[in-house]
C-alpha cells in the first residue's frame, strides 16, 4: 500500500507528527521568549529613559538657578543643553518661579506648562494630539520648578529598533534550530526506513531476522518482536510442510486399503468373497475416516496458541460423568471393566477440546486393552491443580519410548491394532493450550499404563454448572 492510500485510509505519520510537534514547541517558545525580553526589556528601558529624564531636570535647575543669581530671570537666555545636537532637540524643558512666571525654555517648547504645577514627578500627557512623558520638580527652597518633556514617540523608536534587532538574531536562531530538529528526526527514523526497505525487498520465504545494528534503543523492540514472530512462523510453516508430508504418507496406507479390496471385490466370484471385500472396503474406509478427523482436528490445534483467560471454570468431574454411560457401553462391548473415580476438580477448561482430549485417552485405552482388562478413569483436585488420569492393564509403552509417542504418525514397533499415531500429539498439543502437562507412567505392577494429565489451578472463580 503507498503511502498517499495509506493517508486515505486515516494513517498517520510519526515522523510529520514529530516534526510538527517540536517545530511548534520551538516557534511558540521562541515567541514567548521574545516577548517577555522585549517586555522586560522595554520596562527596564522606561526606567533608564526615566532616570535620565530626571538626571536633565536636575542638571538644568541647577543652572536655572546660577543663571538666575548671576543675570536676573530672563526667557531669551538659552541654555547650554538646549542646543546639544546629540540630542537631537527631542528634549523640551521649562523653568518657572514660585509665580508661575516663565522664566526659561528651549527652542520648541510652548509658553503653556506641560503639566501642573502640584504634579511633581513623572506623568505622562497629552498635547496636542502627541503623548509626552514628563518630569516635574522644585528646587531645594521652591521657588523655581523644572519640568522636562519626552516625547513618547521617541522611547517607541528606540524600543522599535531593539525589537528589530531581536529578530534579526532570534529568526536566523529558531530557523537553525528548525534545522537541527528536522535533521535529527530524519536521521533517526533513517534506521526504521532501512529496516522496512529490508523486509519489503524479501521473498515470502524469506523470514531471516531483521538486522537491529544501528536501530536506536526505543525501536530495537519493536523489531525483536519481529524477529520472533519470524521465528513463530518459521517454526508454524515447517510444522505444517511436516504436517502435510506425514499426512500424505499416511494416507496412502488406507487409500490403497481401499483400492485393494475394491479391486478384490470386483474379481470376487462368491457370495463369500464380495461379503468378505466389503467388510474390508468398511473397515479401511472407517481407518480413512477416522485418519482424516484427527488430521483435522490436530490442524485446527494452533501450538502458540492459549485458551482465552475468561474461560469458564467447570467441574471436570461432571464433565466426564455425563460421558461416563457411553464410555461403559463400549467398554462392555469389548468385554472391559471400566472403574471411575470422579471426585469434584473445578479448572478452566475448553469444553470441546477437553472432551477430544480424553476420549482420545480412553480410546487408546480400550483400543490395546485385551478383553477382560481393566479400566480406570479418575480425577481429583490437589493443592496446585486438577489431576485427570487415565489407566490401562493393556502392554503398556516402553519407558524409552513415552517421550516419542507424543510425535505425529508415531507408533511404536510391534503395535497390532490399527491407528494413526495422532492420539497423543493431539492430548499433549490440547494439555499445552490450557497450560497443562501430560506424564506416562506404568501402572502399579509395572505392567499397562497410567497417563496423566495435570491442569492448573483456576484463579478463584465460581464454578459454572
Amino acid at each position: 500500500m503507498t503511502t498517499r492510500a495509506l493517508r486515505a485510509a486515516g494513517a498517520w505519520s510519526l515522523r510529520r507528527t514529530l516534526l510538527a510537534v517540536l517545530l511548534g514547541l520551538t516557534f511558540t517558545l521562541w515567541g514567548f521568549s521574545a516577548a517577555i525580553v522585549y517586555l522586560e526589556a522595554g520596562r527596564e528601558s522606561q526606567e533608564l529613559f526615566d532616570q535620565s529624564l530626571a538626571e536633565t531636570g536636575h542638571l538644568l535647575l541647577s543652572l536655572a538657578e546660577h543663571e538666575v543669581q548671576e543675570h536676573g530671570a530672563s526667557t531669551s537666555l538659552v541654555m547650554p543643553v538646549a542646543q546639544n545636537r546629540n540630542h537631537r532637540q527631542y528634549l523640551l524643558f521649562q523653568v518657572w518661579d514660585a509665580q508661575r512666571r516663565l522664566l526659561y525654555k528651549n527652542a520648541g517648547a510652548p509658553d503653556q506648562a506641560f503639566a501642573a504645577p502640584a504634579d511633581v514627578g513623572y506623568s505622562w500627557h497629552d498635547n496636542d494630539g502627541q503623548l509626552w512623558r514628563i518630569y516635574t520638580s522644585w528646587n531645594h527652597d521652591a521657588q523655581l520648578q523644572i519640568q522636562v518633556a519626552e516625547p513618547a514617540s521617541h522611547r517607541q523608536e528606540i524600543s522599535s529598533r531593539f525589537a528589530l534587532k531581536l529578530l534579526a538574531i532570534g529568526l536566523p536562531m529558531a530557523a537553525l534550530a528548525a534545522l537541527a530538529i528536522w535533521w535529527s528526526i530524519n536521521r533517526v527514523f533513517r534506521a526504521l526506513r532501512r529496516s522496512a526497505d529490508e523486509v519489503a525487498q524479501r521473498t515470502p520465504d524469506d523470514l531471516a531476522s531483521v538486522s537491529v545494528t544501528g536501530a536506536p534503543l526505543e525501536v530495537q523492540p519493536l523489531l525483536q518482536a519481529i524477529n520472533r514472530l519470524f521465528v513463530r512462523v518459521r517454526q508454524t510453516r515447517e510444522q505444517e510442510q511436516r504436517f502435510t508430508a506425514d499426512a500424505a504418507h499416511e494416507l496412502r496406507t488406507p487409500l490403497a486399503a481401499i483400492k485393494t479390496n475394491l479391486q478384490v471385490l470386483q474379481r470376487a466370484r462368491s457370495d463369500a468373497e464380495r461379503s468378505e471385500s466389503v467388510t474390508g472396503l468398511g473397515l479401511s474406509v472407517d481407518r480413512a475416516t477416522r485418519l482424516v478427523g484427527q488430521l483435522l482436528t490436530l490442524s485446527r490445534l494452533d501450538p502458540q496458541s492459549q485458551p482465552p483467560p475468561d474461560l469458564p471454570v467447570l467441574d471436570l468431574a461432571a464433565v466426564l460423568a455425563e460421558q461416563l454411560p457411553g464410555w461403559m457401553a463400549q467398554a462392555q462391548r469389548q468385554d472391559l471393566q471400566l472403574r471411575a473415580d470422579l471426585a469434584t476438580a473445578p479448572c478452566r477448561l475448553q469444553l470441546d477440546h477437553v472432551l477430544i482430549l480424553v476420549r482420545n485417552l480412553m480410546d487408546n485405552a480400550m483400543r490395546y486393552t485385551p478383553a477382560g482388562g481393566t479400566l480406570m478413569l479418575a480425577c481429583r483436585t490437589e493443592a496446585d491443580g486438577v489431576l485427570l488420569r487415565v489407566s490401562d492393564t493393556g502392554p503398556g509403552i516402553a519407558e524409552q519410548l513415552r517421550e516419542r509417542v507424543f510425535e505425529r504418525f508415531f507408533r511404536a514397533a510391534g503395535a497390532h491394532q490399527p491407528g494413526s499415531g495422532l492420539g497423543l500429539s493431539i492430548v499433549r498439543r490440547i494439555a499445552e493450550t490450557h497450560g497443562a502437562s501430560v506424564q506416562l507412567a506404568a501402572g502399579p505392577d509395572g505392567a499397562g499404563l497410567v497417563v496423566t494429565v495435570h491442569f492448573p489451578a483456576p484463579a478463584g472463580a465460581p464454578i459454572h454448572e
